[in-house]
């Protein structure tokens, strides 16, 4: 993988070009890969977003979303655009196999292909050129950057700036998390400055769910949540059948781990959720403990030091049992944070 600043020279070269991000997207993910393209098309490119998934409809409201194609639902559609990619970019994930169905045909695409990321651990051997800072806040920090770096400040707009500000925001969990630099609030400066109505941002990302959703957590932390306090941990069980009471859609669990690191003295999170082909976990910690090397060692996962995901096919009572069983090992790292 080449670095991204040898890319540079081709922006001003009109091409066909496809950004894609992982599956099931996050606030950073739709973010990321709506800003760079508003900022390919200002630059004249023939630029097309896809999802290898749905999304949150939370999300719904950025400029651009309604453009972006879901690979599940447009397959045909979005293969054409693979196939007649002079570029494509991947944003927001490391390794081809979180862009699930899309993994072989972005794989067997033959045109240059870009990385922008920040997790740990990238599959560079696939991209031409690429980024990867973990010490970056997200990965529309990293698009801005990109924009700035490449010479074209003067291209950002209030609809750029609404996408990456989406995604600051949101993986920085609203600029409280460690990754919160000084270049970050120098980004958010720059973005207040385009015009970007933060307050409208956080009403559409925070403020927009049905009630069941809020019956949903209700339930999730009075039933679902067990404090293991001798290892300083903290788990929530979602099974399949909370999903089907509820009438839950995607994003409906977005942040429900973050609750439990909000108990006193809890630094190690763990949610996971009956999903019908596996069981996905989510991960976070406070300080030193690494989930990213936990989710990695047991769980087929990976992420960020403080904040990591993994999936397994075991039942829900399977791989509950496994996490307990796995825990003792770790007592002395989680109750010495």
């Amino acid at each position: 993988m080449r670095p991204i600043q040898d890319y540079y020279p081709h922006l001003c070269n009109k091409q066909n070009i496809v950004i894609t991000m992982h599956q099931k997207p996050d606030g950073d993910a739709m973010g990321s890969t709506l800003g760079l393209y508003h900022f390919l098309a200002n630059l004249g490119h023939n630029v097309s977003v896809i999802s290898p998934t749905n999304w949150a409809a939370f999300l719904d409201w950025m400029p651009g979303a309604s453009a972006v194609l879901d690979y599940e639902k447009d397959k045909a559609a979005a293969d054409k655009l693979i196939d007649n990619a002079n570029t494509i970019f991947c944003l927001d994930f490391n390794v081809m196999y979180r862009t699930k169905n899309m993994e072989q045909p972005l794989m067997d695409a033959t045109c240059t292909k870009i990385l922008i990321d920040h997790h740990r651990q990238p599959q560079e051997e696939v991209f031409t050129y690429g980024i990867s800072n973990i010490y970056k806040s997200s990965t529309c920090e990293m698009v801005y950057d990109f924009i700035i770096e490449s010479g074209y400040a003067s291209l950002l707009d209030r609809n750029i700036a609404t996408c990456l500000y989406t995604g600051i925001m949101t993986d920085t969990g609203s600029f409280r998390f460690p990754s919160t630099t000084a270049s970050v609030h120098l980004a958010v400066a720059h973005f207040k400055e385009l015009g970007i109505d933060h307050t409208a941002i956080h009403e559409n990302v925070f403020d927009s769910f049905l009630e069941n959703r809020l019956k949903f957590l209700g339930n999730s932390l009075m039933n679902r949540m067990e404090v293991l306090y001798e290892y300083n941990t903290a788990i929530m069980v979602i099974p399949k059948s909370d999903l089907v009471k509820f009438n839950t859609k995607t994003g409906d669990t977005e942040g429900f781990v973050n609750y439990l690191l909000s108990i006193d003295g809890i630094r190690f999170a763990a949610l996971v959720i009956d999903r019908t082909e596996e069981r996905k976990w989510s991960f976070r910690s406070k300080g030193n403990f690494d989930v990213n090397n936990f989710a990695r060692m047991h769980f087929s996962g990976g992420g960020h030091k403080n904040a990591a995901g993994g999936s397994t096919y075991d039942s829900l009572e399977t791989t509950v049992q496994r996490f307990k069983e796995i825990l003792p090992g770790y007592q002395n790292e989680l109750s010495n944070l």
